[in-house]
């Protein structure tokens, strides 16, 4: 329903980084240039795919409330139009992505995370999970 859906002002999306520098909370010039290179070729397996609006934090589970009907995500401040794959990087593989598509997703997201957060020990540790291209 949200795949026209315009960017948000100053975001952009992680398609968007593989050429620009900055948008949204990240600078890629903070970061070491090894970790943008990992970063945008984690991103640019993303390349072709559709967009539309993502969370941003749908792997924090404090942002899901469950009941025994719904499914609900709250805290909508990192929302941004980006490829949905991003979102759905969810503990114990709870989307069901095959294999090669949740490996893909979780380099990706990891690389986000890293470049949103860059410059705390938790960025440094997201970006140790984002492997060489």
């Amino acid at each position: 329903m949200t795949q026209d859906w315009p960017q948000r002002p100053g975001w952009k999306s992680s398609i968007d980084l593989l050429k620009a520098e900055t948008g949204t909370k990240i600078n890629l010039g903070e970061m070491p240039a090894e970790g943008v290179t990992r970063c945008r070729a984690a991103w640019g397996r993303l390349a072709e795919r559709q967009t539309c609006v993502v969370h941003g934090d749908a792997n924090n589970l404090g942002n899901i409330r469950m009941t025994a009907d719904r499914v609900a995500l709250i805290d909508w401040d990192e929302s941004h139009v980006d490829v949905p794959d991003l979102d759905l990087v969810l503990p114990h593989n709870a989307a069901g992505l095959e294999p090669d598509a949740y490996e893909i997703a979780a380099q990706a997201s990891a690389a986000w995370e890293a470049a949103v957060c860059w410059d705390d020990d938790y960025a440094v540790r997201r970006l140790a999970e984002v492997r060489a291209p």
